[in-house]
């Protein structure tokens, strides 16, 4: 029996990039083996995560103003932005010994993940017209098994092993890149389009769009500060006690969302955008509050939390992509997406920063509860876009 070329394309791209994206936290997962080896402050620590965002920002921002993802091979720019991220995080583990260096690496890492993620969406849709929210639902949840990856890799092996975690991603990473390779333009992505510096423009003043825009910066403010230091928020748990099982549950909780991603997905191509996004922001939000509520609670209660809490707090990330690639323009649709993205890691820059500091002023137990801001004002702008009526190009007319 043949594969449908679809399904065959989405299998082989969600694979290359859950490959790939094991790069995003690579160092972030071995940070407490790095802070003990390089002597590391808390703010040297925050930035091993942050100087990724911080350089997904710029080649976000890079790709979009010169429309990379439109007028390039989406293809070719996936894979050759894998492995200039699988350079940069093999030179960590082998040759660099200090915080600056490595800070600088994994700024340079972000860049070239701004070339992976983005095109690797834009992908997708021009593969899936109908079940688009499915299929890049689908891609969401194997980036974010991807980013979980590499507390898994700690998990089991690499506590106090830095560089074998770092080699791990790296070598999954150029495979990654290899396969992208073989991942054809889909039947309804748009020709490859001119360079226009207006585009940008356009996308900007489009009022929909910048609706989806706003629910998806909502939703990232609580998104990686969470997945960044819920390893610590753990480690500091009464419950949890033993850095291998801090790693195991971190990767639980991030892994998880691969499972609210695609149910997600299937779930509003068949209900809607604006209404799985802004029920998947109201019990995010609510767990940032409940995360001090049951931070020194027993296992049996604790590890149920942080499945439901890890499973919603991803599960609407495809589907502000995947409106925005029914509401922006066709030919623009990768610049859109990189727009989108780069605004989003921009604000995950700021979560990402004060929410240590906040650790460090009030404990880990209520460290999370402000990250409720994002979901409140993300589900606003999904309920305002839902009473629009270009909400009607939503999920084939669902909103």
């Amino acid at each position: 029996m043949t594969l449908d070329p679809k399904w065959r394309a989405l299998a082989l791209l969600a694979v290359a990039e859950l490959f790939v994206m094991s790069l995003w936290f690579s160092a972030s997962a071995v940070a407490p083996d790095l802070v003990a080896a390089w002597d590391l402050s808390a703010v040297e620590r925050a930035w091993l995560t942050n100087a990724v965002q911080v350089g997904f920002v710029v080649g976000a921002l890079l790709s979009a103003a010169l429309t990379l993802s439109d007028t390039l091979q989406p293809r070719v720019l996936v894979a050759v932005s894998a492995w200039v991220g699988a350079a940069a995080t093999l030179a960590i583990a082998l040759v660099v010994d200090g915080a600056l260096p490595a800070i600088a690496l994994r700024f340079l890492t972000g860049v070239a993940l701004a070339g992976v993620y983005p095109p690797g969406m834009k992908l997708v849709a021009g593969w899936f017209r109908a079940r688009r929210g499915l299929a890049i639902g689908t891609l969401v949840g194997a980036l974010t098994v991807g980013s979980a990856l590499p507390h898994l890799l700690r998990a089991v092996g690499g506590v106090g092993r830095p560089q074998a975690v770092l080699l791990g991603a790296a070598g999954l990473a150029v495979v990654g890149g290899l396969l992208a390779l073989r991942v054809e333009q889909g039947p309804y992505q748009a020709p490859t389009a001119p360079f226009d510096p207006r585009a940008v423009r356009r996308l900007l003043s489009d009022r929909p769009s910048l609706l989806a825009n706003l629910g998806y910066f909502g939703h990232m403010w609580e998104l990686y500060a969470v997945w960044t230091w819920i390893p610590a928020y753990l480690a500091a748990s009464a419950a949890v006690g033993s850095p291998r099982l801090a790693s195991g549950l971190a990767f639980l909780t991030i892994g998880v969302g691969a499972v609210g991603a695609v149910v997600a997905g299937s779930v509003a191509d068949d209900v809607g955008r604006t209404t799985v996004t802004s029920a998947s922001m109201v019990v995010s939000g609510a767990a940032c509050l409940g995360a001090g509520v049951l931070f020194d609670a027993p296992l049996v209660a604790l590890v149920p939390f942080l499945v439901v809490w890890g499973a919603t707090i991803v599960a609407d990330s495809a589907q502000f992509s995947a409106a925005l690639t029914e509401l922006a323009e066709a030919e623009y649709v990768g610049t859109a997406l990189t727009l989108q993205t780069a605004v989003g890691f921009l604000v995950t820059t700021v979560s990402i920063q004060v929410t240590p500091l906040l650790a460090e002023a009030v404990g880990w137990r209520w460290a999370f509860a402000p990250l409720v801001v994002g979901p409140v004002v993300g589900t606003a702008a999904m309920l305002r876009l839902r009473g629009l009526p270009a909400a009607r190009k939503l999920a084939g007319g669902r909103g």
